[in-house]
């Protein structure tokens, strides 16, 4: 692609082509600003003594392998269910089609933490479940605990990652591409792997790693069915002061950032660089489903349920069964905690969606070693548990902030800055994605007709892309609505949010009172997750 004013020459195999250096530039200070927290890490781990007796521990090695494991089977059986559910919402006749779309989304709104609280007392010693079998002389049901039961939670809330990309590429390909593989005699399944798979393969990637980093940095779900990995541990020992056990809790944040930089690594090879299509969002005939239409819908309505009839239920009951006088009276629900967590929600997705433009554009343009940094550098921040990312934002605020930090002033701003931290990669992979889809052709086309590059972004690239940039922005704003470490330990004071009461009044006992703020939680993020879909445009009739 030609560039005006100064540039980068960076060689690409045979071709040599000039990386902007003015957006390259602005790209690697974004990156650079997000790896700024890590700082803490870094330092907390060069200080740790006894640094190979930890690393080397059988503890360790443990943790090591359960995170691992979590991390496969999550990862794994999101892209089971996320990849299916995207191609029946999109390239078939299911049923109840519209529903679906919006439906198959939801479990994202849900906080890995309630749904692990509502499994629990659902599927749990003496829980719901249990008590509905004991009439019929069941007493005992297998354990949710341990590594099964945090992949079927975590899997859960955390496959839409993989079908919302999914479902952006698939809207973004020329789809008539499969109709030429039919007349070629392949069959469906034989098309799908030819034509199909090469396109969506970036963004499954990108949705998979998403999912991949979520679950290593989850701490909640992980310490509900009392499965240890590194989020736990670093938990643990961070809380351990007297035995030195902050600096522990850096050391092993740092392995954790290293584990993150292999499976960014892992991911970049997997994903490839797709296909571009000449012409995005050309549509041919849909695929029919035939005697496998209703059992497909049956499949679809099976996951939904699950992930959200259980939550759901489970506050219900919390609600019905809260009948004492303290908690009556706090379930006066206020409609500042609504607006706080929409605030910081929509601050943090805005400022996401735009700095991760010029990294995804960079990364789905240039092929080179230099962005190929920049990239994963933004990436690295998701995979910092969200207690350590707020404890380093803390720390830098207390030591550099002054009187601002002690009066209260800049915590908001640190707030907005954890979660842009935290969930750019989220951003970043949907746009790169969408990116890939868009042949630079297209926007090449309009330079030779007298507009210059940022005009010709603007009025060609940018509109293709826009779904993929929207549908970034989306995962921001629900993963913010539902970040509770760094919101406890980073917001001003007086300033609570949906999760933080939630958070408060669970510990307090107050089932009743984490009901309400809960249930607004998931209807606040189930609009906007409707909101958002109606604004990309999906094709779902």
């Amino acid at each position: 692609m030609a560039t005006e004013g100064r540039s980068l020459s960076i060689s690409l195999g045979d071709e040599k082509r000039e990386l902007p250096l003015g957006l390259t530039l602005l790209a690697a200070a974004i990156a650079a600003v997000v790896l700024s927290p890590l700082l803490w890490v870094f330092a907390g781990a060069w200080d740790a003594r006894g640094s190979l007796d930890l690393l080397t521990s059988p503890t360790t090695q443990q943790v090591f392998i359960n995170s691992a494991l979590l991390v496969a089977g999550v990862t794994g059986a999101s892209i089971v269910i996320g990849v299916p559910s995207a191609y029946l919402t999109v390239r078939t006749n299911l049923p109840f089609k519209r529903a679906f779309t919006v439906l198959l989304a939801m479990p994202l709104v849900v906080p890995s933490y309630i749904g692990a609280f509502a499994f629990v007392s659902a599927f749990g010693p003496r829980g719901a479940f249990q008590d509905l079998l004991v009439p019929l002389g069941i007493e005992r049901i297998p354990s949710i605990y341990g590594l099964h039961g945090a992949v079927l939670i975590l899997t859960l809330y955390t496959y839409p990652y993989v079908y919302i990309n999914t479902r952006a590429a698939l809207q973004s390909m020329d789809t008539r591409l499969v109709d030429a593989a039919r007349t070629l005699q392949h069959t469906q399944w034989g098309a799908f792997k030819r034509v199909i798979v090469p396109q969506i393969r970036p963004a499954v990637a990108a949705g998979s790693l998403l999912v991949a980093l979520y679950t290593l940095s989850d701490f909640g779900t992980p310490a509900i069915m009392r499965y240890n990995v590194f989020t736990r541990v670093i938990y643990s020992n961070y809380n351990d002061v007297l035995g030195g056990g902050r600096y522990k809790a850096a050391l092993l944040s740092l392995q954790l950032v290293v584990v993150t930089f292999v499976i960014l690594s892992v991911e970049s090879r997997v994903r490839g660089s797709g296909v571009r299509a000449k012409n995005p969002r050309a549509r041919s005939s849909l695929v029919r489903l035939g005697k496998w239409r209703w059992p497909a819908a049956g499949a679809c309505l099976a996951v939904v349920a699950t992930a959200l009839l259980v939550p759901l239920g489970i506050l219900g009951m919390w609600l019905v069964r809260s009948g004492s006088t303290v908690a009556a009276e706090s379930l006066v629900f206020k409609p500042v905690y609504v607006s706080n967590s929409v605030s910081v929600a929509a601050a943090a997705a805005v400022v996401s969606a735009v700095a991760a433009v010029p990294i995804a554009f960079l990364a789905a343009r240039y092929d080179s070693k230099l962005t190929w940094l920049i990239e994963r550098g933004a990436y690295v921040g998701y995979a910092v548990p969200g207690v350590v990312m707020g404890l380093a934002l803390v720390y830098f605020g207390a030591r550099y902030g002054g009187s601002l930090y002690r009066n209260g002033l800049i915590l908001l701003p640190l707030l907005v800055f954890a979660y842009v931290v935290r969930f750019l990669p989220q951003a970043v992979g949907s746009s790169r994605a969408a990116f890939l889809q868009v042949s630079p052709q297209l926007s090449e086309a309009a330079r030779t007709l007298g507009r210059s590059p940022a005009r010709a972004f603007r009025d060609v690239t940018l509109p293709l892309v826009a779904p993929g940039v929207l549908g970034g922005a989306a995962l921001v704003f629900l993963t913010t609505m539902k970040e509770l470490p760094a919101t406890l330990l980073l917001r001003p004071p007086g300033f609570d949010t949906l999760v933080t009461r939630v958070w408060t009044a669970y510990n307090a006992g107050h089932f009743g009172e984490a009901a309400i703020p809960a249930l607004a939680l998931l209807g606040v993020s189930a609009l906007s997750m409707f909101v958002i879909l109606a604004m990309e445009g999906y094709d779902v009739e």
